[in-house]
Protein backbone atom coordinates (compact mmCIF):
# COMPACT_ATOMS: atom_id res chain seq x y z
CA UNK A 1 0.00 0.00 0.00
CA UNK A 2 1.39 3.24 -1.00
CA UNK A 3 1.74 5.93 1.77
CA UNK A 4 1.15 9.32 1.26
CA UNK A 5 4.94 10.45 1.30
CA UNK A 6 5.52 7.43 -1.88
CA UNK A 7 2.33 9.14 -3.80
CA UNK A 8 4.18 12.85 -3.66
CA UNK A 9 7.34 11.33 -4.34
CA UNK A 10 6.20 9.61 -7.61
CA UNK A 11 3.50 12.27 -8.47
CA UNK A 12 6.23 14.73 -8.77
CA UNK A 13 8.78 12.81 -10.22
CA UNK A 14 7.17 13.94 -13.85
CA UNK A 15 7.34 17.47 -13.42
CA UNK A 16 10.61 17.88 -12.47
CA UNK A 17 12.13 21.48 -11.84
CA UNK A 18 9.18 23.05 -13.59
CA UNK A 19 7.57 22.86 -10.14
CA UNK A 20 8.59 26.73 -9.22
CA UNK A 21 5.70 28.65 -9.72
CA UNK A 22 1.95 27.63 -9.25
CA UNK A 23 -1.19 28.69 -10.79
CA UNK A 24 -5.19 27.48 -10.33
CA UNK A 25 -6.65 24.06 -10.68
CA UNK A 26 -8.55 24.91 -13.68
CA UNK A 27 -7.47 23.39 -17.00
CA UNK A 28 -6.78 26.25 -19.62
CA UNK A 29 -4.52 26.26 -23.25
CA UNK A 30 -2.38 29.21 -23.74
CA UNK A 31 -3.87 32.02 -24.23
CA UNK A 32 -6.56 31.96 -21.72
CA UNK A 33 -7.30 34.24 -18.58
CA UNK A 34 -7.35 33.19 -15.21
CA UNK A 35 -10.65 33.14 -14.19
CA UNK A 36 -10.61 32.24 -10.71
CA UNK A 37 -10.60 34.22 -7.80
CA UNK A 38 -9.31 31.73 -5.52
CA UNK A 39 -6.13 31.80 -7.48
CA UNK A 40 -3.46 33.72 -5.63
CA UNK A 41 -1.88 34.75 -9.61
CA UNK A 42 -5.55 35.92 -10.93
CA UNK A 43 -5.00 39.40 -12.36
CA UNK A 44 -5.15 41.98 -9.69
CA UNK A 45 -5.28 45.66 -9.91
CA UNK A 46 -1.98 48.12 -9.85
CA UNK A 47 -2.13 50.64 -7.39
CA UNK A 48 -2.85 53.32 -10.53
CA UNK A 49 -2.40 53.02 -14.09
CA UNK A 50 0.25 51.32 -15.48
CA UNK A 51 2.27 52.22 -18.20
CA UNK A 52 3.85 48.90 -18.89
CA UNK A 53 2.05 45.15 -18.36
CA UNK A 54 5.24 43.17 -18.79
CA UNK A 55 9.12 43.20 -18.35
CA UNK A 56 11.94 41.71 -20.48
CA UNK A 57 14.46 42.23 -18.87
CA UNK A 58 18.19 41.31 -20.45
CA UNK A 59 20.32 40.93 -17.73
CA UNK A 60 24.01 40.99 -18.82
CA UNK A 61 25.98 39.25 -16.13
CA UNK A 62 29.88 40.05 -15.68
CA UNK A 63 29.73 43.96 -15.65
CA UNK A 64 29.55 45.42 -19.46
CA UNK A 65 31.61 48.40 -19.99
CA UNK A 66 29.63 51.29 -19.71
CA UNK A 67 32.78 53.46 -21.29
CA UNK A 68 32.62 51.08 -24.13
CA UNK A 69 28.85 51.56 -25.19
CA UNK A 70 26.64 53.36 -23.95
CA UNK A 71 28.40 56.71 -22.06
CA UNK A 72 30.94 58.26 -24.53
CA UNK A 73 33.59 59.96 -22.82
CA UNK A 74 35.57 62.16 -25.48
CA UNK A 75 37.75 63.08 -22.86
CA UNK A 76 38.77 60.03 -21.96
CA UNK A 77 39.95 59.68 -25.58
CA UNK A 78 41.74 62.76 -25.08
CA UNK A 79 43.82 61.47 -21.53
CA UNK A 80 44.33 57.77 -23.02
CA UNK A 81 47.70 56.70 -20.90
CA UNK A 82 47.13 59.50 -18.31
CA UNK A 83 47.21 58.72 -14.66
CA UNK A 84 43.33 57.75 -13.55
CA UNK A 85 41.74 59.31 -10.56
CA UNK A 86 41.63 55.92 -8.34
CA UNK A 87 45.48 54.78 -10.20
CA UNK A 88 45.86 52.63 -13.33
CA UNK A 89 46.69 54.35 -16.70
CA UNK A 90 43.38 55.84 -18.36
CA UNK A 91 42.22 53.27 -20.89
CA UNK A 92 40.01 55.10 -24.31
CA UNK A 93 37.53 52.90 -25.86
CA UNK A 94 38.49 50.71 -28.89
CA UNK A 95 35.11 51.37 -30.75
CA UNK A 96 33.72 54.78 -31.85
CA UNK A 97 30.66 56.24 -30.72
CA UNK A 98 28.30 57.92 -32.65
CA UNK A 99 24.92 59.84 -32.91
CA UNK A 100 22.22 58.10 -33.51
CA UNK A 101 18.47 58.53 -34.60
CA UNK A 102 16.68 61.92 -34.18
CA UNK A 103 17.60 62.23 -30.92
CA UNK A 104 21.33 62.27 -31.13
CA UNK A 105 22.29 59.41 -28.24
CA UNK A 106 25.53 58.20 -28.43
CA UNK A 107 26.36 55.06 -28.84
CA UNK A 108 29.37 52.95 -29.70
CA UNK A 109 29.37 50.82 -32.59
CA UNK A 110 29.18 47.64 -29.96
CA UNK A 111 25.64 47.97 -30.85
CA UNK A 112 25.49 49.11 -33.99
CA UNK A 113 22.41 47.31 -34.33
CA UNK A 114 20.54 48.05 -31.02
CA UNK A 115 21.62 51.86 -31.99
CA UNK A 116 18.73 51.58 -34.97
CA UNK A 117 16.56 51.95 -32.02
CA UNK A 118 18.01 54.83 -30.10
CA UNK A 119 14.81 56.70 -30.65
CA UNK A 120 13.34 54.54 -28.15
CA UNK A 121 15.72 54.39 -25.87
CA UNK A 122 15.94 55.87 -22.26
CA UNK A 123 19.97 55.76 -21.17
CA UNK A 124 20.33 55.44 -17.57
CA UNK A 125 23.95 56.79 -17.36
CA UNK A 126 23.90 57.31 -13.48
CA UNK A 127 23.38 54.09 -12.24
CA UNK A 128 25.33 53.06 -9.27
CA UNK A 129 25.06 50.42 -6.54
CA UNK A 130 26.54 49.05 -3.42
CA UNK A 131 28.94 46.11 -3.92
CA UNK A 132 31.90 45.83 -6.48
CA UNK A 133 32.05 42.16 -6.19
CA UNK A 134 29.88 39.77 -8.79
CA UNK A 135 27.65 37.95 -6.83
CA UNK A 136 26.85 40.36 -4.01
CA UNK A 137 26.15 43.41 -6.40
CA UNK A 138 23.93 40.75 -8.80
CA UNK A 139 22.16 39.70 -5.88
CA UNK A 140 21.30 43.29 -4.97
CA UNK A 141 20.23 43.89 -9.07
CA UNK A 142 17.47 41.56 -8.76
CA UNK A 143 16.76 41.98 -5.32
CA UNK A 144 17.31 44.84 -3.71
CA UNK A 145 20.00 43.41 -1.14
CA UNK A 146 23.04 41.60 -0.94
CA UNK A 147 23.17 40.37 2.50
CA UNK A 148 19.87 38.53 2.97
CA UNK A 149 17.66 36.09 0.99
CA UNK A 150 14.95 38.17 -0.54
CA UNK A 151 12.11 38.01 -3.02
CA UNK A 152 13.53 39.03 -6.67
CA UNK A 153 12.05 41.81 -8.95
CA UNK A 154 10.50 39.51 -10.79
CA UNK A 155 8.79 37.53 -7.87
CA UNK A 156 7.76 40.88 -6.23
CA UNK A 157 5.67 41.74 -10.45
CA UNK A 158 4.07 38.91 -10.27
CA UNK A 159 2.80 39.11 -6.49
CA UNK A 160 1.59 42.22 -7.04
CA UNK A 161 0.00 42.06 -10.74
CA UNK A 162 -0.80 38.25 -10.89
CA UNK A 163 -0.64 36.82 -14.39
CA UNK A 164 -2.47 36.76 -17.14
CA UNK A 165 -2.28 32.77 -18.47
CA UNK A 166 -3.43 29.82 -16.35
CA UNK A 167 -1.34 27.37 -18.43
CA UNK A 168 1.74 29.27 -18.12
CA UNK A 169 4.27 30.59 -15.23
CA UNK A 170 4.41 34.32 -14.43
CA UNK A 171 7.86 34.37 -14.11
CA UNK A 172 9.95 32.97 -16.61
CA UNK A 173 14.18 32.76 -16.15
CA UNK A 174 15.82 32.10 -19.41
CA UNK A 175 18.84 30.37 -19.27
CA UNK A 176 20.03 31.78 -15.37
CA UNK A 177 23.45 31.33 -15.06
CA UNK A 178 24.60 28.49 -12.18
CA UNK A 179 24.38 29.45 -8.69
CA UNK A 180 21.68 32.27 -9.34
CA UNK A 181 18.82 30.93 -7.94
CA UNK A 182 18.42 33.52 -5.28
CA UNK A 183 17.79 35.82 -8.75
CA UNK A 184 14.26 34.35 -9.50
CA UNK A 185 13.84 33.20 -6.17
CA UNK A 186 10.13 34.58 -4.04
CA UNK A 187 12.45 33.92 -1.31
CA UNK A 188 9.79 34.43 1.98
CA UNK A 189 6.64 35.01 -0.82
CA UNK A 190 4.78 32.21 -1.32
CA UNK A 191 7.03 29.76 -3.30
CA UNK A 192 3.55 30.23 -6.70
CA UNK A 193 5.50 34.09 -6.81
CA UNK A 194 9.19 32.19 -7.87
CA UNK A 195 10.55 32.01 -11.90
CA UNK A 196 10.23 29.04 -13.45
CA UNK A 197 13.70 28.92 -15.28
CA UNK A 198 13.42 26.90 -18.53
CA UNK A 199 17.33 26.14 -19.97
CA UNK A 200 19.77 24.17 -18.54
CA UNK A 201 22.11 25.54 -15.35
CA UNK A 202 25.46 24.92 -14.92
CA UNK A 203 27.64 22.91 -17.55
CA UNK A 204 29.53 24.19 -20.36
CA UNK A 205 26.62 25.04 -22.24
CA UNK A 206 23.04 25.60 -22.10
CA UNK A 207 20.15 23.35 -23.36
CA UNK A 208 19.86 26.65 -26.58
CA UNK A 209 22.95 25.94 -27.96
CA UNK A 210 22.36 22.34 -28.67
CA UNK A 211 20.02 23.04 -31.16
CA UNK A 212 20.91 23.71 -35.04
CA UNK A 213 19.10 26.01 -37.77
CA UNK A 214 15.31 24.70 -37.57
CA UNK A 215 15.42 23.49 -34.31
CA UNK A 216 14.11 24.02 -30.96
CA UNK A 217 14.42 24.69 -27.68
CA UNK A 218 12.47 22.19 -25.36
CA UNK A 219 11.50 21.58 -21.96
CA UNK A 220 13.02 18.54 -20.38
CA UNK A 221 10.66 16.09 -18.07
CA UNK A 222 7.55 17.72 -18.65
CA UNK A 223 5.88 15.01 -19.17
CA UNK A 224 5.06 11.79 -17.51
CA UNK A 225 5.01 9.19 -20.17
CA UNK A 226 3.91 6.30 -17.42
CA UNK A 227 0.53 8.35 -17.09
CA UNK A 228 -2.17 9.84 -19.11
CA UNK A 229 -3.13 13.04 -18.56
CA UNK A 230 -6.18 11.59 -17.03
CA UNK A 231 -4.38 9.63 -14.56
CA UNK A 232 -2.60 12.60 -13.55
CA UNK A 233 -5.74 14.79 -13.17
CA UNK A 234 -6.82 12.18 -10.73
CA UNK A 235 -3.54 11.85 -8.33
CA UNK A 236 -2.94 15.75 -8.01
CA UNK A 237 -6.90 15.88 -6.58
CA UNK A 238 -6.29 13.17 -4.50
CA UNK A 239 -3.02 14.49 -3.32
CA UNK A 240 -4.22 18.03 -3.07
CA UNK A 241 -7.23 16.55 -1.11
CA UNK A 242 -4.40 14.53 1.25
CA UNK A 243 -2.53 17.58 2.17
CA UNK A 244 -4.65 19.80 2.75
CA UNK A 245 -7.02 17.88 4.92
CA UNK A 246 -4.03 16.80 7.24
CA UNK A 247 -1.94 20.45 7.06
CA UNK A 248 -2.71 22.89 10.10
CA UNK A 249 -4.36 26.20 8.75
CA UNK A 250 -1.28 27.75 9.58
CA UNK A 251 1.20 25.93 7.41
CA UNK A 252 -1.51 25.77 4.26
CA UNK A 253 -0.16 28.50 2.11
CA UNK A 254 3.24 26.52 1.80
CA UNK A 255 1.36 23.33 1.04
CA UNK A 256 -0.09 25.67 -1.50
CA UNK A 257 2.58 26.92 -3.36
CA UNK A 258 3.99 22.79 -3.45
CA UNK A 259 0.08 22.03 -4.82
CA UNK A 260 -0.02 25.00 -7.19
CA UNK A 261 3.52 24.25 -8.86
CA UNK A 262 2.24 20.71 -9.66
CA UNK A 263 -1.00 21.83 -11.38
CA UNK A 264 1.23 24.71 -13.22
CA UNK A 265 3.52 21.92 -14.40
CA UNK A 266 0.60 19.58 -15.45
CA UNK A 267 -1.10 21.99 -17.69
CA UNK A 268 2.24 23.42 -18.94
CA UNK A 269 2.85 19.82 -20.81
CA UNK A 270 0.55 21.55 -23.44
CA UNK A 271 1.10 24.56 -23.29
CA UNK A 272 4.78 25.03 -23.16
CA UNK A 273 5.80 22.96 -26.14
CA UNK A 274 3.35 24.66 -28.47
CA UNK A 275 4.56 28.01 -27.23
CA UNK A 276 8.34 27.05 -27.68
CA UNK A 277 8.16 25.67 -31.09
CA UNK A 278 9.85 28.26 -33.14
CA UNK A 279 9.13 26.61 -36.61
CA UNK A 280 5.76 28.63 -36.67
CA UNK A 281 7.92 31.57 -36.81
CA UNK A 282 8.78 32.37 -40.77
CA UNK A 283 12.47 32.65 -42.21
CA UNK A 284 11.66 36.33 -42.09
CA UNK A 285 11.26 36.76 -38.51
CA UNK A 286 13.99 34.29 -37.57
CA UNK A 287 16.65 36.18 -39.61
CA UNK A 288 15.57 39.11 -37.76
CA UNK A 289 16.73 37.80 -34.33
CA UNK A 290 19.36 36.32 -36.29
CA UNK A 291 17.80 32.80 -35.02
CA UNK A 292 18.73 30.69 -38.09
CA UNK A 293 22.81 30.27 -37.35
CA UNK A 294 25.92 31.80 -36.45
CA UNK A 295 26.74 33.84 -32.95
CA UNK A 296 23.70 34.69 -32.96
CA UNK A 297 21.68 31.99 -32.96
CA UNK A 298 21.36 30.90 -29.58
CA UNK A 299 20.70 34.52 -28.14
CA UNK A 300 18.24 35.27 -30.90
CA UNK A 301 16.69 32.01 -30.12
CA UNK A 302 16.47 33.23 -26.98
CA UNK A 303 14.97 36.66 -27.60
CA UNK A 304 12.09 35.22 -29.64
CA UNK A 305 11.03 33.08 -27.02
CA UNK A 306 11.03 35.89 -24.64
CA UNK A 307 8.68 37.82 -27.34
CA UNK A 308 6.75 34.76 -27.78
CA UNK A 309 6.25 34.49 -23.71
CA UNK A 310 5.02 38.39 -22.99
CA UNK A 311 2.58 37.93 -26.03
CA UNK A 312 1.15 34.66 -24.32
CA UNK A 313 0.83 36.91 -20.85
CA UNK A 314 3.53 35.93 -19.15
CA UNK A 315 4.18 39.08 -16.78
CA UNK A 316 8.19 39.02 -16.19
CA UNK A 317 10.52 37.63 -18.39
CA UNK A 318 14.51 37.64 -17.68
CA UNK A 319 17.10 36.48 -20.59
CA UNK A 320 20.81 35.69 -19.09
CA UNK A 321 23.51 36.55 -21.43
CA UNK A 322 27.57 37.08 -20.61
CA UNK A 323 30.01 36.52 -19.26
CA UNK A 324 31.11 40.14 -19.61
CA UNK A 325 33.70 40.37 -16.98
CA UNK A 326 36.72 41.17 -19.18
CA UNK A 327 40.19 42.07 -16.87
CA UNK A 328 41.88 41.25 -20.03
CA UNK A 329 41.23 40.74 -23.40
CA UNK A 330 38.50 43.47 -23.17
CA UNK A 331 38.94 44.45 -26.91
CA UNK A 332 37.99 40.91 -28.58
CA UNK A 333 35.98 39.75 -25.47
CA UNK A 334 33.53 42.46 -25.30
CA UNK A 335 33.35 42.29 -29.07
CA UNK A 336 32.30 38.74 -28.99
CA UNK A 337 29.69 39.14 -26.57
CA UNK A 338 28.00 42.36 -28.08
CA UNK A 339 28.37 40.64 -31.67
CA UNK A 340 26.00 37.21 -29.80
CA UNK A 341 23.53 39.85 -28.60
CA UNK A 342 23.20 43.08 -30.58
CA UNK A 343 21.46 41.92 -33.65
CA UNK A 344 19.42 39.69 -31.45
CA UNK A 345 17.91 42.69 -29.01
CA UNK A 346 17.43 44.79 -31.77
CA UNK A 347 15.39 42.29 -33.48
CA UNK A 348 13.20 41.78 -30.11
CA UNK A 349 12.87 45.85 -30.19
CA UNK A 350 12.12 45.83 -33.72
CA UNK A 351 9.29 43.13 -33.41
CA UNK A 352 7.55 44.54 -30.38
CA UNK A 353 7.33 47.91 -31.99
CA UNK A 354 5.94 46.07 -35.38
CA UNK A 355 3.45 44.07 -33.27
CA UNK A 356 2.48 46.93 -31.07
CA UNK A 357 3.45 45.47 -28.12
CA UNK A 358 6.14 47.65 -27.18
CA UNK A 359 4.26 50.36 -25.86
CA UNK A 360 3.20 48.21 -22.59
CA UNK A 361 6.20 45.93 -22.65
CA UNK A 362 9.66 47.65 -20.81
CA UNK A 363 12.68 45.90 -22.24
CA UNK A 364 15.48 46.52 -19.73
CA UNK A 365 19.28 45.95 -20.52
CA UNK A 366 21.94 46.31 -18.14
CA UNK A 367 24.61 44.79 -15.87
CA UNK A 368 24.82 44.06 -12.18
CA UNK A 369 27.49 46.99 -12.59
CA UNK A 370 29.94 48.79 -14.96
CA UNK A 371 33.82 49.17 -15.30
CA UNK A 372 36.69 51.17 -14.68
CA UNK A 373 37.93 53.71 -17.23
CA UNK A 374 41.33 53.14 -16.53
CA UNK A 375 43.59 49.71 -17.60
CA UNK A 376 43.85 47.02 -16.15
CA UNK A 377 46.34 43.63 -17.17
CA UNK A 378 47.20 46.01 -20.75
CA UNK A 379 43.37 45.58 -22.14
CA UNK A 380 41.16 44.86 -19.97
CA UNK A 381 39.31 46.93 -17.24
CA UNK A 382 38.18 46.14 -13.08
CA UNK A 383 34.73 46.13 -11.71
CA UNK A 384 33.00 49.48 -11.36
CA UNK A 385 29.89 50.00 -9.10
CA UNK A 386 30.27 54.08 -8.86
CA UNK A 387 28.64 54.70 -12.19
CA UNK A 388 27.67 52.79 -15.01
CA UNK A 389 24.68 52.38 -17.86
CA UNK A 390 21.22 50.70 -17.60
CA UNK A 391 18.92 51.25 -20.48
CA UNK A 392 14.92 50.81 -21.35
CA UNK A 393 12.57 50.82 -23.82
CA UNK A 394 8.75 50.59 -24.04
CA UNK A 395 6.39 50.84 -21.38
CA UNK A 396 6.34 54.61 -20.58
CA UNK A 397 9.66 55.53 -20.46
CA UNK A 398 10.79 58.35 -22.55
CA UNK A 399 12.32 57.36 -26.10
CA UNK A 400 15.75 59.21 -27.06
CA UNK A 401 16.59 60.38 -23.98
CA UNK A 402 19.51 60.38 -21.45
CA UNK A 403 19.18 60.66 -18.00
CA UNK A 404 21.97 61.40 -15.26
CA UNK A 405 25.61 61.21 -16.36
CA UNK A 406 29.79 60.02 -14.69
CA UNK A 407 32.43 62.30 -14.81
CA UNK A 408 34.67 63.05 -17.92
CA UNK A 409 36.11 59.98 -17.34
CA UNK A 410 33.24 57.45 -16.20
CA UNK A 411 34.78 56.89 -12.87
CA UNK A 412 32.11 57.22 -10.65
CA UNK A 413 27.83 59.00 -10.91
CA UNK A 414 27.79 62.58 -10.32
CA UNK A 415 24.62 63.97 -11.73
CA UNK A 416 21.32 63.13 -10.78
CA UNK A 417 22.51 59.37 -9.57
CA UNK A 418 20.29 56.89 -9.56
CA UNK A 419 20.68 54.20 -7.26
CA UNK A 420 19.58 50.15 -7.59
CA UNK A 421 16.91 51.09 -5.13
CA UNK A 422 15.40 54.24 -7.34
CA UNK A 423 15.42 51.90 -10.55
CA UNK A 424 13.59 49.26 -8.74
CA UNK A 425 10.93 51.64 -7.30
CA UNK A 426 11.20 53.19 -11.05
CA UNK A 427 10.28 49.94 -12.62
CA UNK A 428 7.20 49.23 -10.29
CA UNK A 429 6.04 52.51 -11.43
CA UNK A 430 6.02 51.66 -14.49
CA UNK A 431 3.67 48.73 -14.01
CA UNK A 432 1.69 50.68 -12.07
CA UNK A 433 2.36 49.44 -8.61
CA UNK A 434 3.42 52.03 -5.54
CA UNK A 435 7.15 50.72 -4.29
CA UNK A 436 6.13 51.86 -0.60
CA UNK A 437 2.87 50.20 -1.18
CA UNK A 438 4.20 46.95 -1.95
CA UNK A 439 5.00 45.00 1.02
CA UNK A 440 4.37 41.23 2.52
CA UNK A 441 4.27 40.40 6.04
CA UNK A 442 7.42 37.98 6.93
CA UNK A 443 8.81 37.99 10.57
CA UNK A 444 6.95 40.43 12.39
CA UNK A 445 7.58 43.65 9.82
CA UNK A 446 6.30 44.51 6.60
CA UNK A 447 8.88 43.67 3.78
CA UNK A 448 9.08 45.52 0.32
CA UNK A 449 11.65 45.62 -2.76
CA UNK A 450 13.15 48.61 -1.95
CA UNK A 451 13.17 48.49 2.06
CA UNK A 452 13.10 51.83 3.30
CA UNK A 453 14.92 53.82 0.47
CA UNK A 454 13.83 53.87 -3.52
CA UNK A 455 12.61 57.28 -5.31
CA UNK A 456 10.72 56.90 -8.82
CA UNK A 457 13.01 58.53 -11.32
CA UNK A 458 10.26 60.71 -12.87
CA UNK A 459 12.23 62.80 -15.35
CA UNK A 460 12.06 59.51 -17.52
CA UNK A 461 8.54 58.75 -17.78
CA UNK A 462 6.97 59.75 -21.26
Amino acid sequence: MLTRRDLLKHTSAGFGYLAMAGMSASQQSIGTEVESSKSPLSPKQPHFAARAKRVIFLCMQGGPSHVDTFDYKPQLLRDHGKQGKYGGALLKSPWQFRQRGESGLWISDLFSEVARHADDMCLIRSMHCDQPVHPAAMTQMHTGTAQFVRPSLGSWTLYGLGTENASLPGFVSLSPPAGSSRNFSSAFLPAIYGGTKVGRIGGRANQFARFGPGQTPSVPDIKNPRLTDQQQRRQLNFIQQLNRSQMPAEESRNVDGVIQSYELAFRMQNAMPELMDLSQEDEKTLAMYGATGGETETFGKQCLLARRFAEAGVRFIEISHGNWDQHTRLTDDHQARATACDRPIAGLLQDLKQRGMLEDTLVIWGGEFGRTPSAQNGDGRNHNNKGYTLWMAGGGVKGGYSYGSTDEHGFESVENPCHVHDWHATVLHLLGLDHTQLTYRYAGRDFRLTDVYGNVVRDIIA
